[in-house]
């Protein structure tokens, strides 16, 4: 029996999804009947990738990989770090104490010491970083991995959300001879991110978090948000300064070209499936899935509209073009016994981008009938256009995915002057508002909802500074939130 066949008989699955409107319930029966991630694994927080959902994360990462590769080398640590090299970042570890999980034996025997499944690897890889780095000639060093990370979550879990185990998660980390050459990482990983994002057609926030809400051990964080259908934030991305505090923990030094020993200074930044998460959410409708051209696993449904007496002339014309898409793009011949409109359904839920049919009318005059997944018409080209068109096309709806997007996140983003406004506004989008740098006030607004901190770059044009929300004194500009 295939997964497709299995996922529907055990799960029973209505015909429609609910609409997005319904979002948690939408996102849960798409991630199922889409085939993405299997729910049912009997652990809490952990789930099971689909070969089609396989599929859209290799896409999706292919892209990450290609730009982590123009200026850093992939490695892999191990997962399991010794406690004794976990607790000595007192914060560090102090910010994971509650999710760490401990592998305690080995068998039956206990364990002398305790192995933590990485929550994440700066104690796996900076004693390392250690032994690797003697001089200035070993600097710069920028490395990076795709590995699972665990959390203990207490919360409630949600699929490529809320993990208990992360399957996907790429973390760089840099080391550099000077803070100023870190702080250049850290505006490079910014760029980075934002590159990847655009061709996601994903529209985003970033914030400096505010001191309370930075990566333990950092100097501070930069995070990227993004704006989910219900109004609530989901952080897809973050950059670090970790300055010199974990060099001095691990005593990483570098001899200097005059002989003399300096600490070094270090960077991470990193994203996790939730990249995957905001793609499904931000573009997906009450169809199914709404994918960009270039990480659709079909990027091009071709679909064989059959009539008694030409189904060979059919099954031929679209098997020839399918054959010759093929060269370039990742395409299906859709020669299913189904009914078109059923197979019409298939495509949408699974994100196809671009739907090429072919009848009997199309055969006599060479031609064939296109539509896109993001928009609701159809029109006749010539077949022998088809694949030189495919790349424009592609780049069109990436442009329109993201324009909408783009709108939809304005629309769920206002600038508050009052607290109450704040309360009120917080449970449809994201609250901005003027805030000094006391943690009282911070603290204050903390309560109302969660102060994603000061903002960095937002698709709005609003004053960066004004007065304290609070408390009336001098501020900056700072966005407010439900959090994911």
């Amino acid at each position: 029996m295939s997964v497709s066949k299995n996922v529907s008989s055990v799960s029973k699955l209505k015909d429609r999804l609910p609409p997005k409107e319904k979002f948690s319930e939408w996102y849960h029966e798409l991630i199922q009947r889409a085939e993405i991630m299997d729910v049912r694994y009997p652990v809490k927080g952990l789930y099971v990738w689909f070969p089609f959902g396989c599929r859209i994360r290799r896409e999706v990462y292919k892209i990450l990989r290609e730009i982590m590769d123009r200026e850093h080398e992939e490695v892999y640590f191990p997962a399991l770090i010794p406690e004794t090299e976990l607790g000595k970042e007192s914060k560090h570890i102090k910010g994971f104490e509650n999710e760490v999980y401990w592998v305690t034996h080995g068998g039956r025997a206990e364990l002398d010491i305790r192995l933590a499944l990485r929550p994440t690897s700066e104690t796996a890889m900076y004693p390392m970083f250690k032994l690797w780095i003697r001089s200035h000639a070993d600097l710069p060093l920028r490395v990076y991995q795709i590995v699972n990370t665990f959390r203990y979550e207490t919360k409630h879990t949600r699929p490529l959300i809320r993990l208990r185990e992360i399957t996907s998660f790429k973390e760089a980390h840099t080391v550099h001879a000077t803070f100023e050459e870190a702080e250049e990482q850290v505006r490079k990983a910014v760029n980075y991110y934002k590159e990847f994002y655009r061709r996601l057609a994903i529209p985003y926030i970033i914030c400096k978090r505010p001191e309370w809400d930075k990566f333990p051990g950092a100097k501070y964080t930069i995070a990227f948000d993004t704006i989910m259908p219900d109004g609530k934030t989901l952080q897809i991305g973050t950059a670090h300064n970790l300055g010199d505090s974990f060099a001095k923990t691990f005593d990483i030094t570098y001899e200097m070209p005059n002989g003399d020993h300096s600490f070094v200074y270090q960077t991470c930044y990193g994203i996790s499936e939730r990249c995957i998460a905001a793609l499904i959410s931000v573009h997906g409708d009450d169809f199914g899935l709404v994918l960009p051209f270039e990480v659709s696993p079909v990027q091009i449904a071709v679909i064989p509209v059959l009539y008694k007496g030409k189904e060979r002339e059919v099954l031929d014309a679209a098997r020839e073009l399918g054959e010759l898409l093929k060269t370039r793009y990742r395409v299906v011949v859709d020669e299913s016994d189904e009914r078109p409109g059923a197979k019409y359904y298939r495509w949408e839920l699974k994100g196809a981008a671009i739907r090429v049919e072919i009848g009997p009318k199309e055969v006599e005059d060479g031609s064939a009938v296109v539509s896109f997944r993001d928009e609701k018409k159809k029109f006749t080209v010539s077949r022998d256009e088809v694949l030189n068109k495919i790349e424009c096309w592609a780049n069109e709806m990436r442009r329109r995915l993201y324009e909408k997007a783009l709108n939809e996140m304005k629309n769920r983003i206002k600038f508050c002057k009052k607290l109450e406004d704040v309360k009120h506004w917080i449970n449809q989008g994201v609250a901005l508002v003027h805030l000094c740098n006391s943690e009282k006030c911070g603290m204050l607004i903390d309560e109302v909802g969660s102060l994603l901190g000061e903002v960095v770059d937002i698709p709005l044009d609003i004053e960066s500074s004004g007065k304290c929300i609070i408390c009336g004194k001098e501020g900056k500009l700072n966005a407010v939130a439900r959090t994911y």
